[in-house]
């Protein structure tokens, strides 16, 4: 009966069919990813998906393995994803350092702008359209949450966690740039 309410629209019934999962859910997919973060924003992307298609719940015979399955499909994929940019990460690290050591005369002239640039097109897609539209564009956090379709918190939490994995990803870089610059002056 809950899933056909969902089924044509009915948003109180969506809240009582998140409430009724999203426990078990999320239990199910922290044991598959080990990352409180990851699993509460798979959860609400499963969660999404299940409102976004909601038309084909009423021929569901079972929800919560329809649910689990979703769910399982979905962080297999987030974990790929994560796994080829952790690995585009690596190679970019690896060509830097590598371009590095060849001009290592040059290294005092590294391109900032460039280097931050390249951070960005790291980001997953979301926190990159963020990103961009609120520090390259100029854009305020109400008007991108609008412009995306999302909640003003989520905009926020975007932009934290870009912040955040650049902030990290160019303090590695700048340690990375002084070893090898070190590494090159007399004793």
């Amino acid at each position: 009966m809950l899933l056909i309410k969902v089924s044509e629209g009915d948003e109180i019934a969506f809240g009582q069919l998140f409430k009724t999962y999203y426990n078990q859910l999320g239990d199910f997919i922290f044991r598959i990813t080990e990352s409180a973060l990851l699993t509460q924003e798979i959860v609400q992307d499963v969660f999404l998906k299940v409102w976004i298609n909601r038309a084909s719940l009423s021929t569901v015979n079972c929800f919560k393995a329809y649910l689990f399955v979703v769910a399982r499909n979905h962080t297999f994929n987030c974990l790929k994803r994560l796994a080829r940019e952790r690995s585009q990460q690596k190679e970019w690290v690896n060509s830097v350092l590598h371009h590095a050591v060849n001009n290592a005369e040059e290294a005092d002239t590294i391109d900032t702008g460039k280097l931050i640039d390249d951070a960005v097109e790291l980001l997953p897609a979301r926190q990159k359209k963020v990103y961009t539209l609120s520090r390259q564009m100029g854009i305020r956090q109400q008007e991108i949450a609008r412009e995306l379709n999302i909640s003003h918190q989520t905009v926020k939490k975007h932009m934290a966690l870009a912040i955040r994995f650049l902030k990290r990803h160019l303090r590695k870089y700048a340690g990375l740039i002084l070893l090898m610059i070190t590494s090159f002056l007399p004793e």
